[in-house]
């Protein structure tokens, strides 16, 4: 072999190698190139992140019930929380095809097999649960009872499984309306004492919808609502060690004793009785 071949075919090999180099660099983590950032756990939320999901805004902080599962998931896949890194993202673009500058985004996504087509998603962090909402002028302020509720008005959205929550729960028969909009001016107009809906949607139409809005109480669990998952690119190396996360976190009880924390005693959002 020729001095010229050999400085080739070196000058080749050690090409090679640093495209390899480079390639595992850009890909990421200590575990095989799985994350965004080597080392790093990336999570991706809205903004802004409102309460009770995150707590100001700021995700960081590790105060709100979204917050506080993506840094216990982390720390449950070996993430220090200094090795957290926290971006922002619309809801329609986490959800949509192509590549994605974040490991994990969280923001009240249900899961969706459409959705599934798209990205990954985790198995179920929280299952929503019906809730009340009222006004503090309202007679129902204080109904945080199957037995006082029974006494009061309440409107629900047409084609919403609130309708036969609340014939279930409270043995009623609701106002329907034909949309949450609708059943919100009825609320200031005094035209009903309460709206029952899905948690998340009370939480805004209470600290968006209303002047004077408050969720008052929340329906036991059943089972039946919407499940939130994280979203993850798709194919992500993540997606598996994010559900045996997840099912670890289950299993020990410490998602049950979050959602307490900041669904019910952190908001003052009792479960009916």
């Amino acid at each position: 072999m020729t001095c010229t071949r050999r400085l080739s075919l070196a000058v080749a090999t050690a090409a090679v190698a640093a495209l390899a180099l480079a390639a595992c660099s850009a890909g990421g983590s200590g575990s095989g190139g799985d994350t965004v950032t080597d080392g790093k756990l990336t999570i991706a939320t809205g903004q802004p992140a409102y309460s009770p999901w995150v707590e100001d805004d700021a995700p960081q902080s590790g105060k709100g019930f979204e917050s506080a599962v993506a840094y216990a998931v982390a720390e449950e896949m070996g993430y220090a929380k200094s090795d957290v890194v926290w971006k922002r993202s619309t809801f329609d673009s986490a959800i949509a095809p192509g590549p994605k500058d974040w490991d994990l985004n969280v923001q009240q996504f249900s899961i969706d097999a459409k959705r599934k087509k798209a990205v990954d998603m985790s198995s179920a962090y929280y299952t929503t649960t019906q809730a009340v909402v009222t006004t503090k002028s309202s007679k129902a302020i204080d109904d945080t009872t199957v037995a006082a509720l029974k006494g009061d008005t309440i409107g629900v959205a047409s084609g919403s499984t609130s309708i036969s929550s609340v014939k279930d729960v409270l043995g009623v028969t609701p106002q329907v309306f034909n949309s949450n909009d609708d059943a919100v001016l009825a609320l200031k107009s005094g035209q009903i004492d309460a709206i029952v809906t899905d948690l998340p949607t009370a939480f805004y139409m209470a600290a968006a919808q209303l002047d004077d809005g408050t969720v008052s109480a929340q329906f036991p669990e059943d089972g039946s609502g919407d499940q939130f998952g994280f979203v993850l690119p798709k194919g992500s190396a993540l997606t598996s060690k994010v559900d045996d996360a997840l099912a670890a976190l289950r299993k020990d009880g410490t998602l049950e004793q979050l959602q307490t924390k900041w669904l019910s005693s952190a908001t003052n959002t009792p479960v009916l009785k």
